[in-house]
Formats: structure tokens, sequence, C-alpha cells
């Protein structure tokens, strides 16, 4: 890893942080997490697995996430009209992030705990 002068741009002293904001936005990671293992789903259906957003907020994550290529929104001109939303391929390709994620939670989490613990009672 290359370091870089502190007074730079942050987005130029670390790479990946323009991924960041788009990937870890708050609601980011649960709606493509949902639409990744759930496959397809209307607006609703993505409301009832991702308990705690507001209707609000979705709608403005899933716009983010079709501006930014990862969700493929479907519009079906029916009566009443039906709205599907995707992970596009561009999408699926955070895969295996998501993977490594998750393995390290599972391994790490519980000492995060403890650290929080032990700096909470310290």
């Amino acid at each position: 890893m290359q370091v870089t002068d502190t007074a730079q741009d942050p987005e130029l002293a670390c790479p990946i942080a323009p991924v960041v904001d788009i990937v870890f936005s708050r609601w980011t990671t649960p709606i493509l997490w949902s639409l990744h293992a759930h496959g397809r789903q209307r607006f609703v259906e993505l409301e009832r697995r991702i308990t705690k957003i507001t209707p609000k907020v979705l709608t403005q994550r899933l716009r983010q996430l079709e501006r930014d290529g990862l969700v493929v929104r479907t519009y079906h001109p029916e009566v009443p009209p039906r709205v599907e939303y995707e992970i596009s391929e561009l999408g699926r390709t955070l895969g295996p992030l998501f993977a490594h994620l998750a393995d390290w939670s599972a391994d790490h989490l519980d000492a995060v705990e403890q650290a929080r613990q032990a700096y909470d009672t310290a």
C-alpha cells in the first residue's frame, strides 16, 4: 500500500473512499443484501424485509442505487402498475466483498464488542 500525503483530498489519500460512499451508505447494504438473497422484489417486499427503513428513505436509496448501476428498476405498465427491483450484474460483483465482510464479522464482532465494553468501563 502506498502512503500518501495526509494534506491531500481524502478521496485521493484513500482510493477506496468513493466505493465506501457508494456501497456502505446507511441502507445500501441491507437493500443489496436483500435483493441478492431474495431476487427480484417489489417495493413493498423490500419494505417488509428491511423493517426499520422508512418508505421515503427506501425510495431515495433505490433511486441512488439505480443511478449508480447497482440496481435495475423494471416498470410493468399494467393496471395497477407494477415496479420491481433487482440487483444488477454490477451489483452482483459486490457478492465476494460482502462474503468477506460476513466472514470478518463472524470472526471479529465478538472482539469488537469486548473492546467496546472495556473502553466503556474504563
